[in-house]
């Protein structure tokens, strides 16, 4: 189970200092806040705090009481699950400006699962009765939420997917494919895979796939001498993104790992 000195702002005897009023620009920059009037807007980021977390704390427990919404400012954070046998499974990765927390608000139920950062992030936090208030006023961000739910079912299920996959290359690949950035291809005839920003570890990779950390390793080395991906910093470029979809897509034989 993850562990951490505290939970984000759940937690109401946390020092002051460790939370920060949301500026209204940043608000602003939130998608689903960004169709608010200027004084709804201005209300709604009065009533934020934002908290900066560095890799691997542990930003919501599961089975705690819904406390507000969350919103992802920057950085990345893993959804994780723990089978009965106390074996760790990745369920999705959050992304920046994207929500989190909306089912247990929705339900006023518990919250289903882990959250944890696996980069260097920054969190906003709105508190339940302003989020109810807001959803119950804004039609706009009450369906924002429920695209969100919407996607986030999605997502599981596509995960379900991916985890049923017999090759554990193939479901690197996906996984991949899932993390990375598209741009328009030099002949503006579509998009094609560039970046996988703050590479996930192998070991966070692994437990979204189903795998070992050393296959994760092995594969990502295979990926590599063949030319497909290289890395930069803490991203992955993606050098043959036709090679990595074709491989996801199970097009093509994998190739051996060593």
């Amino acid at each position: 189970m993850p562990s951490a000195s505290f939970c984000l702002f759940p937690d109401q005897n946390l020092a002051p200092l460790l939370r920060v009023p949301i500026l209204n620009v940043v608000a602003r920059g939130l998608p689903l806040l960004d169709g608010l009037p200027d004084e709804a807007l201005e209300k709604t980021a009065s009533q934020m705090t934002e908290q900066a977390f560095a890799r691997r704390a542990v930003i919501l427990k599961k089975n705690e009481p819904a406390h507000g919404l969350f919103f992802l400012i920057d950085g990345r954070l893993q959804a994780v699950d723990f089978t009965l046998d106390g074996r760790e499974v990745g369920l999705f990765f959050i992304e920046a400006k994207q929500t989190f927390g909306e089912l247990a608000l929705a339900d006023d139920g518990l919250q289903p699962e882990f959250v944890i950062s696996v980069a260097q992030s920054r969190v906003a936090f709105l508190p339940a009765p302003a989020a109810r208030e807001l959803l119950a006023r804004y039609p706009s961000v009450a369906n924002g939420v429920l695209r969100r739910i919407a996607q986030r079912l999605r997502s599981v299920t596509d995960q379900r997917t991916l985890i049923a996959l017999p090759n554990p290359m193939q479901r690197i690949c996906v996984q991949l494919v899932k993390l990375s950035t598209r741009q328009a291809d030099a002949n503006g005839g579509g998009n094609r895979l560039v970046l996988v920003r703050q590479i996930p570890t192998h070991q966070e990779i692994a437990i979204m796939v189903n795998t070992s950390r050393e296959t994760v390793t092995r594969v990502f080395q295979a990926l590599v001498n063949k030319g497909v991906i290289q890395r930069a910093g803490n991203d992955v470029e993606v050098t043959d993104p036709q090679y990595l979809e074709d491989l996801a897509a199970g097009k093509i034989e994998p190739p051996k790992l060593s």
